[in-house]
C-alpha cells in the first residue's frame, strides 16, 4: 500500500489535482491524505465547478488546512511522500524556505525531514527571478519539480490526455503507474 499526501493549493490547474486524485483513487495499492487550501478551495469552484466536499470525496483521508494536529502532521505517521498539484508560488515560498504556517505547509516541511519524495507540480507563467530562485530552492531541499510542460511523443488527442501524462510522471517516482498514462518506450 502506498500512502500518499495530496496538497491542491491555489494556482492555476485545479484540473491536475483533481484528476491526480480520480486516478489514484482507480488504484487500490494507493492511500490518500488529502488538504486543501483554503485560497483553493475558491479556485476549485471556478475552475472546476466542484466544492471543496466534493473533491475531498475522491480522497480517502481529509484534513483542514488548519488542523495542525493532523496525522500528516507528524513524521511519525508513515507515508512514501507528497505531491502538490497545483502548487502555487506561494505555497512553492513556504515549501522552499520551511515556513509551515499552514497543514499543507507542515504535511510538505514532514515529509523533507523525513527525505521522503516531494514531487511539485507549479503553475505560474511566466517565471519571475524569485520563482526560479525558490525553485531552485525546493530543488536544493529534496523536491523534485515537475512543471506541467505540454509532452507530444505520446501523441495526446486532448488536454485530458495532456493531464493524464503529467500525473503519470508524477507517480512515477512512488512507483504507481496510472492507466491513463503511456510511458516513452522507446523505438525498436
Amino acid at each position: 500500500m502506498r500512502k500518499l499526501i495530496i496538497g491542491i493549493s491555489a494556482a492555476d490547474g485545479m484540473r491536475i489535482g483533481m484528476r491526480l486524485l480520480e486516478l489514484l483513487r482507480e488504484m487500490p495499492e494507493a492511500e490518500t491524505h488529502l488538504v486543501v487550501s483554503r485560497a483553493a478551495e475558491r479556485n476549485l469552484q471556478l475552475e472546476c465547478g466542484v466544492s471543496t466536499a466534493q473533491i475531498q470525496a475522491l480522497a480517502d483521508y481529509s484534513y483542514a488546512p488548519e488542523n495542525m494536529a493532523a496525522a500528516i502532521a507528524s513524521g511519525s505517521f508513515q507515508t512514501d511522500g507528497m505531491i502538490v498539484a497545483p502548487c502555487s508560488m506561494k505555497t512553492l515560498a513556504g515549501i522552499a524556505h520551511g515556513y509551515t504556517d499552514n497543514l499543507l505547509l507542515r504535511a510538505a516541511d514532514v515529509c523533507l525531514k523525513e527525505r521522503r519524495r516531494v514531487v511539485l507540480i507549479p503553475r505560474e507563467t511566466p517565471l519571475s527571478r524569485i520563482h526560479l530562485k525558490n525553485l531552485l530552492a525546493a530543488d536544493k531541499a529534496g523536491c523534485m519539480i515537475l512543471p506541467p510542460m505540454l509532452t507530444f511523443y505520446h501523441k495526446p488527442a486532448d488536454v485530458a490526455a495532456q493531464i493524464d501524462h503529467i500525473i503519470g510522471k508524477a507517480l512515477m517516482p512512488f512507483d504507481l503507474t496510472p492507466a491513463a498514462f503511456r510511458p516513452w518506450e522507446g523505438i525498436t
